[in-house]
C-alpha cells in the first residue's frame, strides 16, 4: 500500500505528484486495471502464450545476422 509522509512546510501539489510516482513504480494503476473485468483463465493462457511466441521471435531475429 503507497502512503506518504507530508511535512506542514510541503506544498500539496509537490506531496500528490510524490504519491503519483510511488503508485507508478508500485504498479498499483496497472495491477487495478488488469483486475477491472474478469478473463477467462483460458483467455490468460492465450496472452501468455502470445506474449512468450512474440519474445522468442524478437530473440531469434536479433541473433540472426544477415549482413
Amino acid at each position: 500500500m503507497a502512503h506518504i509522509i507530508v511535512d506542514d512546510s510541503e506544498p500539496l501539489e509537490k506531496a500528490i505528484k510524490r504519491f503519483k510516482r510511488i503508485v507508478e513504480r508500485e504498479g498499483i494503476i496497472r495491477e487495478y486495471k488488469k483486475r477491472e473485468y474478469f478473463e477467462k483463465p483460458s483467455t490468460i493462457l492465450n496472452r501468455k502464450k502470445k506474449s512468450m511466441r512474440r519474445k522468442l521471435m524478437r530473440r531469434t531475429h536479433r541473433g540472426r545476422s544477415d549482413y
